[in-house]
């Protein structure tokens, strides 16, 4: 506890440098990202993460400093060029994108390593942490380099807020944004050039191989959670933030361990906790919204049988068997038993001794559903042409999702037919 309490007094200087570091290039890449991965461009991040390394060897080689903006231009640079060089090759050959993007990514990078180890070999004593920029060191982070990437990281958040709109409609829509009068060209230029620049800030705190993880992955753990992409933006942007906070406090509270490792590893942690557990789009909630459609469906079918049975001697309400039920529709008896115990929750049936029987809302209920598909039965007969022994399987599915509107329409269309295909009366409320 007394290092929880240290650590967010931020009196230590190193401690403040990486955190608040990593708190901003956390959430301007999250949101940089968050285009990125809606223009579904991915694979571009990681290939703008291993290109850069090569644009700063050669500006530590011509310069021989390890300024933050000398090695950033180079960086930018670098980037910028692996871009051009994925769209000329997309452009010009037969190669398709994600192959050019992987062809890139390992000459650029090879040939940075390449790079690096002659500077290595070189004998520049000034040459001493370079390979940081591999696997990332938050924790050299000065003064200095707090100012320059905490300045850029607010340009980078300055000119999302600024362009949001603009980004928003290429990213969804590029076609429209053209059509209205947006200045495509320009507008992609520029998103692809702040999301270099985001690659080139966040290569010191997390290196070029974890970099493009920093760039992804909160844009992918807050699109499960919204459809709305300003939330969208917002989230990414606190994952990220959020992420930081936990690489640095691991790092400071656990010998040797390194931050930028461990932000990318809290941030997979919100990814697939985000997976699971988002409200609309998680794997839970999709589970059970399957097991709740099977259930409704399920229901209705059970509650179809009684209205079936109950046609052949107009006695809707005569109570029946599980044996009688299962006779009509061959379902095994535990589903049978698991509808009928539901239905009987919602007062759909009710139990007679050993036997089942409707209630008066079970049968307006059932009588709906035997209503709806018969109606489409009709409708795919008369306007789809399809022969009357081939449309009882597309209405057997499609009753369960009919809308009290639809079916209003539907009668409407139809002109309340009278009876289906098979000469089945179509029962009115």
């Amino acid at each position: 506890m007394r290092e929880l309490i240290s650590f967010l007094s931020l009196s230590d200087p190193n401690v403040r440098f990486v955190v608040i570091g990593m708190v901003l290039l956390g959430a301007s890449a999250g949101i940089v990202g968050c285009f990125t991965f809606l223009r579904k461009r991915a694979l571009v991040g990681d290939a703008i993460a291993h290109s850069v390394l090569p644009g700063v060897c050669l500006a530590f080689m011509f310069w021989g400093t390890k300024n933050p903006i000398v090695l950033l231009i180079g960086a930018l640079i670098s980037g910028w060029l692996s871009l051009i060089t994925i769209d000329y090759i997309t452009a010009k050959s037969r190669i398709k994108t994600d192959a050019a993007i992987g062809l890139v990514l390992s000459v650029f990078f090879g040939i940075g390593i390449m790079l690096l180890t002659a500077i290595q070999h070189s004998g520049n004593a000034a040459q001493s942490g370079l390979d940081k920029f591999l696997f990332g060191k938050a924790a050299a982070m000065v003064g200095n380099d707090l100012y320059v990437f905490g300045a850029l990281s607010v340009v980078l958040i300055i000119v999302v807020v600024t362009f949001f709109k603009a980004f928003t409609l290429i990213s969804f829509d590029r076609d429209f944004a053209q059509a209205i009068g947006l200045p495509v060209r320009a507008l992609e230029v520029l998103l692809s050039t702040i999301t270099v620049l985001a690659v080139a800030v966040g290569i010191q705190a997390v290196g070029v191989v974890l970099m493009s993880a920093m760039l992804i992955t909160p844009a992918a753990a807050a699109r499960y959670w919204t459809e709305r992409i300003e939330v969208m933006v917002i989230l990414a942007a606190i994952f990220g933030a959020l992420s930081g906070i936990v690489g640095a406090y691991i790092s400071y509270v656990a010998a040797n361990m390194p931050t930028g490792p461990w932000v990318v590893v809290a941030l997979s942690g919100i990814a697939i906790a985000s997976m699971f557990i988002a409200p609309n789009r998680g794997i839970i909630a999709k589970y059970r919204l399957q097991q709740n459609n099977k259930n409704q469906m399920l229901e209705e079918n059970v509650l179809k049988i009684f209205y079936q049975l109950g046609e052949k001697d107009k006695q809707f309400t005569t109570p029946r068997s599980k044996v009688a039920l299962q006779k009509r529709r061959p379902f095994s008896m535990t589903l049978i038993t698991k509808g009928l115990q539901r239905l009987r929750k919602k007062a759909w049936v009710i139990k007679e001794g050993d036997n089942w029987q409707l209630t008066e809302k079970g049968k307006i209920k059932a009588q709906r559903l035997v209503r709806i598909h018969r109606l489409w039965e009709v409708y795919l007969n008369q306007y789809l042409h399809i022969a009357p022994d081939h449309v009882h399987d597309t209405a057997e599915a499609i009753e369960h999702i009919i809308t009290p509107e639809l079916e209003i329409e539907l009668e409407k269309l139809l002109n309340y037919p009278p009876t289906d295909p098979h000469n089945k009366q179509i029962p009115y409320a």
